[in-house]
């Protein structure tokens, strides 16, 4: 069964590999501009801010996919409603914590843009603009973990996962 939030993940995704592209660049030009003596204000801290960018924004793309690393050394050891059971704790535990990182990186990025905050460092940036991204990333993250518990919730999920997490691990 295809999610309907696949796209949602798929773009997250493509964001984050274009934020990795973009740290690449900032790298190489960084490399270059110690080889051949130039500098460009700020390059360490945009490479900094497309970094984190590309881990939050690929946090539920690989949660969709199964590819986050699980540690099943105790949900292994149950079977039938005892594992649902501690499977939906265990979910509903993740979707608190999401829920809370997403709602207090979104409140960060919301008063850095309303106080106009600068970063310290010598590239002067908006700190809310690279603060997007970090805020998308948790809150899409979030959405992950709902699905997944809804999904676990009608039974869609639990068993074929024993497989993909042998796959992944």
């Amino acid at each position: 069964m295809r999610s309907p939030l696949e796209p949602l993940y798929r773009a997250s995704l493509w964001l984050a590999g274009l934020f990795m592209i973009a740290l690449l660049a900032t790298i190489i030009l960084s490399i270059l501009g110690r080889q051949f003596d130039f500098y460009i204000r700020g390059i360490d801290s945009y490479a900094g801010y497309f970094m984190a960018a590309a881990s939050f924004l690929a946090l539920a793309g690989t949660l969709a996919k199964g590819d986050h690393i699980r540690v099943t050394l105790v949900i292994s050891r149950f079977t039938g409603k005892s594992r649902r059971g501690l499977e939906l704790f265990c979910l509903i535990l993740a979707i608190a914590i999401s829920g809370a990182f997403a709602f207090y990186t979104v409140k960060m990025a919301w008063w850095s843009y309303k106080f106009n905050d600068i970063s310290t460092a010598n590239d002067a940036t908006p700190l809310w603009i690279p603060q997007i991204g970090m805020a998308l990333g948790t809150v899409i993250f979030c959405i992950a973990f709902i699905e997944e518990f809804v999904l676990v919730l009608r039974g869609k999920k639990l068993d074929g996962q024993s497989a993909e997490i042998a796959h992944t691990e």
